[in-house]
């Protein structure tokens, strides 16, 4: 049995879902049943511990890596960037800041959906004690949600990296910066054609070329994103902090996530290793399946518009 409405108040707010958001992969509709089995799961629980990744920011518009027939990997033969090509090359710096300057303003202005709002009502009725995020969007932040962990980092601060990747204590936040890369590149114009999961574009290559970022101004280092990219490190202090809401949670939801990436997969582990039963909602297969002792395939917002409504 399909479950039969969306909620009224979310009807006609930017929280509500289009179907045709082309970033959700295809998938059956969720059913009451699957409703049910969440809600059992979570209603003598008061502290789940909430793991979310790409699969609640693709329902506001935000794209995700590796989503069948959708994701990044799907639609174009771009790779995220690494880490050490970032410290290493100047034009590689010089590639992903013109493209993130032309794409911050859209990404920056996406707004959250109902899963963001129903956890935030969530840890409001203390029915969750937290929630890791593996998205750079803040949108978990805007929904109103105040123990939040950014497990990979923001997009909406900037650091220095120095010149090897140990950088100074300098970091600004990342309007201020767009502000500084507007005076530097007056003449750049939106010639994007595909936004990517942490906010930058595509870009034709003469575009690149003449993009101007200005160094640290304390140390004359170079400046990147608060984000992980792949071949880094979690920082240890934010492991820790997770581990330690893992031992004070009563279980793990995951919502939306492949946990193909083990920082996100660890958090899996560790809680089936405290004998901590895990839930996992995603449109598909995960890595954390045979771990699960609920699984269920299905649009996150679709079940979490219902929650805990009756």
């Amino acid at each position: 049995m399909r479950l039969l409405h969306t909620p009224r108040w979310l009807i006609g707010t930017r929280a509500s879902f289009s179907s045709k958001s082309i970033f959700v992969p295809a998938h059956e509709p969720a059913l009451e049943s699957d409703l049910h089995r969440l809600e059992k799961f979570l209603e003598d629980k008061p502290h789940i511990l909430v793991l979310t990744g790409a699969g609640i920011s693709t329902e506001s518009g935000i794209p995700d890596y590796r989503s069948e027939g959708v994701g990044l990997y799907a639609r174009s033969n771009h790779k995220p960037i690494q880490h050490g090509d970032f410290i290493k090359y100047e034009s590689v710096r010089k590639r992903y800041w013109a493209r993130n300057y032309v794409g911050w303003p859209r990404f920056s202005a996406i707004t959250p959906n109902v899963t963001h709002y129903t956890l935030a009502r969530l840890e409001r009725e203390q029915r969750i004690s937290g929630i890791v995020t593996q998205n750079v969007d803040k949108l978990h932040t805007k929904a109103g949600s105040k123990s939040v962990v950014e497990l990979h980092g923001s997009g909406y601060n900037v650091i220095c990296v120095g010149k090897t990747g140990k950088g100074c204590d300098y970091h600004i936040p990342r309007h201020e910066f767009q502000s500084i890369l507007d005076q530097m590149n007056p003449h750049m114009e939106d010639k994007s054609t595909m936004m990517r999961p942490d906010g930058d574009v595509e870009l034709p290559q003469e575009y690149v070329e003449n993009f101007k970022i200005p160094p640290c101004p304390a140390c004359d280092g170079a400046l990147k994103p608060e984000i992980v990219f792949f071949g880094d490190n979690v920082p240890m202090p934010r492991i820790e902090r997770v581990v330690r809401m893992i031992l004070e949670s009563d279980g793990v939801l995951v919502l939306g996530s492949s946990l193909t990436v083990f920082s996100g997969f660890r958090i899996v582990l560790q809680a089936k290793e405290l004998g901590l039963p895990v839930a996992i909602v995603n449109i598909g297969e995960t890595r954390g399946d045979p771990k699960a002792d609920l699984k269920i395939s299905a649009r996150c917002g679709e079940l979490m518009q219902n929650l805990f409504k009756k």
